[in-house]
């Protein structure tokens, strides 16, 4: 029983702005209009005094009381199985996650180091001046907007970890949902909802608009009300509404997860003693999900001799071998397809079979080419959201530590090597530390342990 509407201050409100519907076609879903984006804003403005003063065992209740309710939406899963075309296990799984993060951050908060508190007590009879008793503690920054991830609709997405986050801190929420599963937004909101009330938090702490426009996502960043915004999606989307945050009046903090090239360096060592098992690892990373993850692995780096040689030829086998997949929603399958158009025309393909259009069914792509070819073509180092990948074959240590340095900011970058290798190449890994938010050793970028100490952003 979808409603199709917009959510502002727990309410469902009319929308006069036109509707939209996304695959699966669960729901016909109204347009969010400036005029909501006013209304939700406001709202928030106006709860903010009042939550952020909600005691932080309060608020740990309401974050367990949204994970409870999420676990208990059967329906919830069901909805993004239809609208993403993702399997309903790794749904389950993914569910289940997003209920994790909740309580993560819901014990972080009765747990109180959050608050970065700093206390240096007065000291009177100092000389030559007395020391005064200076406090100093984070405190919430007032209303967020989140908008939601195409490729995680649970854990990314209107109850994921920036809603969590900005929950616990105190912090009203406005998000805006992805279009590309609407009905999957509005029931996760329900979650929230629910637990507004059983949790009794300000009913304007929570608003979900829904909307396919550019410019209904500009609003929500430019409004006066707005303090912060938590994004995840691409580099282009992103950049465009971080240039929004920083162009007010008042520049806001812009929390941005976009998308990356995740490269793979393969050092020498470790390809002659496990070549064959990195490639079959690799080959699972990158087709994983159909691709569709941001730390998936876009781009393989290693030394070309004839034990790399034989790894890429193990690669191509298996890309060969490997099945199409589903992508989550048309205009991702087009991207996709785009992209592999412009990497084979800068590369040497190796596997480029054809895609399946009609069912938005995409095949993994695996292209070749040389270091300098890619650091003189900017493109070959852009992400291409999809199963594919390109091998750069570099013909010196120094030319991989310059292909390095050509890449722009990444959110991971791992490295394949033996004890020695990593001795041997600890220039590079010195490298890779300005240039990625997260080091991965021997392992492969796709997967975020949730816990305090991942790292899951760029540089």
């Amino acid at each position: 029983m979808l409603t199709g509407k917009n959510v502002i201050a727990c309410e469902p409100v009319d929308s006069a702005d036109g509707r939209f519907s996304a695959s699966g076609v669960l729901a016909q879903f109204e347009e969010a209009s400036v005029d909501h984006v006013d209304q939700a804003l406001d709202a928030s403005a106006q709860a903010f005094d009042e939550y952020r003063r909600v005691p932080a065992d309060a608020r740990a209740r309401f974050l367990d009381h949204i994970a409870e309710a999420i676990e208990h939406s059967d329906d919830l899963v069901e909805a993004a199985h239809v609208e993403t075309a993702l399997p309903l296990d790794r749904l389950t799984g993914e569910r289940a996650r997003t209920a994790a993060q909740l309580r993560m951050f819901a014990n972080l908060l009765r747990e109180g180091s959050w608050a970065d508190a700093r206390i240096d007590r007065a000291i009177p009879d100092r000389k030559p001046l007395p020391k005064p008793d200076i406090r100093r503690m984070l405190i919430p920054i007032g209303p967020v907007v989140v908008f939601g991830a195409s490729n995680f609709p649970l854990a990314f997405s209107v109850a994921g970890g920036d809603t969590a986050s900005a929950f616990a801190a105190g912090c009203p929420v406005v998000v805006k949902a992805h279009p590309a599963h609407p009905a999957t937004s509005e029931l996760a909101a329900r979650a929230i909802i629910e637990a507004v009330e059983a949790a009794h938090i300000p009913r304007g702490s929570f608003s979900l608009l829904q909307s396919s426009r550019n410019e209904i996502a500009a609003a929500l960043v430019r409004h006066r009300s707005t303090k912060a915004v938590g994004f995840t999606g691409s580099q282009r989307a992103g950049r465009a509404l971080f240039d929004v945050a920083a162009s007010r009046p008042d520049p806001i903090p812009m929390y941005a997860e976009m998308g990356s090239v995740n490269p793979v360096f393969l050092l020498p060592g470790a390809v002659a003693e496990r070549g064959d098992a990195i490639a079959e690892a690799l080959k699972n990373s990158v087709t994983l999900g159909v691709g569709q993850f941001c730390t998936n692995p876009g781009v393989t780096i290693g030394i070309d001799d004839d034990r790399f040689d034989q790894f890429v030829q193990r690669m191509e086998g298996l890309f060969r071998e490997a099945g199409v997949g589903t992508m989550l929603y048309p205009a991702i399958f087009q991207s996709y397809e785009a992209g592999v158009q412009r990497l084979s025309a800068l590369t040497r393909t190796c596997v480029r079979p054809s895609s399946v259009e009609e069912e938005f069914r995409a095949r993994p792509s695996m292209f070749q080419t040389d270091a300098r070819t890619f650091m003189r073509h900017r493109e070959l180092g852009e992400e291409v959201f999809g199963p594919s990948t390109v091998v750069v074959r570099c013909g010196s240590r120094e030319e991989m530590e310059a292909v390095a340095q050509h890449l722009e900011g990444q959110l991971t970058a791992t490295i394949h090597g033996t004890p020695q290798d990593l001795a041997e190449y600890a220039s590079l890994l010195s490298t890779l530390e300005n240039k990625a938010g997260r080091l991965v050793f021997n392992g492969f970028p796709t997967g975020v342990e949730v816990c305090a100490s991942m790292q899951h952003g760029g540089p």
